[in-house]
């Protein structure tokens, strides 16, 4: 997707912060508004449709989470999500409501706006799956990638975007040790390794929803997908 007409909406409380990022924003191109709260969030994510959510965790009103829940329930938005706490818990919920990606305060606006650039190509993925074969399956696991649509044991698993795009890498690979960084190469479209957390932030939230024995943990190397035994 292309800067040009490129909507993003920074959900931020600390003027000196939302200001900062809005301008970066819109001096790379982007058309930008700002809210301060959680209720004026929902409205103007209601009212601009952003094609993208820069959303503060800590929020007067309700809290970056809920905003996260509300957008979401309304209209599927990707979600970049800055956090103040680096608390692997706060981390998991938010990917667990929706969010795509998170950003640990303090943060350069360079690592910012490579996230949001990482964020929307992957918002094109999903024009690359429809023209993919049928479905592919492990065990009792089936991962349809046109329809973007997991059944695990005949059961659908409802899975975020960037939930679905990483166990697809995996199943892509089955059997084979992926490295974080490889994984965030090739599902966040990242050229470096600095964000390994939010590669096991994401499988810990796929083991939630899909349950143990299928993402192997290579320690101090990276994760594979096996069928269970």
């Amino acid at each position: 997707m292309s800067d040009n007409g490129t909507r993003i909406l920074v959900v931020e409380d600390e003027p000196t912060i939302a200001r900062a990022v809005a301008d970066r924003l819109a001096a790379e191109g982007f058309g930008v508004e700002v809210a301060g709260d959680g209720p004026s969030a929902v409205e103007r994510a209601r009212a601009f449709e952003p094609h993208l959510l820069v959303l503060d965790v800590m929020l007067p009103g309700f809290d970056g989470l809920e905003v996260c829940r509300r957008v979401q329930a309304e209209r599927p938005v990707p979600v970049l999500m800055l956090t103040a706490r680096d608390d692997e818990t706060d981390l998991i919920v938010g990917l667990g409501v929706g969010a795509d990606d998170y950003v640990t305060k303090p943060f350069s606006m360079r690592e910012l706006v490579a996230r949001i650039r990482a964020v929307l190509r992957r918002v094109e993925r999903p024009r690359a799956d429809a023209a993919a074969g049928g479905p592919v399956r492990l065990g009792d696991l089936e991962v349809d990638r046109r329809a973007r649509k997991v059944l695990r044991d005949g059961r659908e698993v409802h899975l975020t975007p960037t939930e679905f795009d990483l166990l697809t890498c995996l199943m892509r690979n089955q059997g084979t040790v992926l490295t974080r960084a490889v994984l965030l190469e090739q599902v966040w479209d990242w050229a470096d390794a600095s964000g390994t957390r939010v590669v096991d932030s994401h499988v810990k939230a796929l083991r939630r929803k899909l349950g143990q024995g299928l993402i192997r943990t290579v320690h101090g190397v990276g994760y594979s997908l096996e069928a269970a035994p």
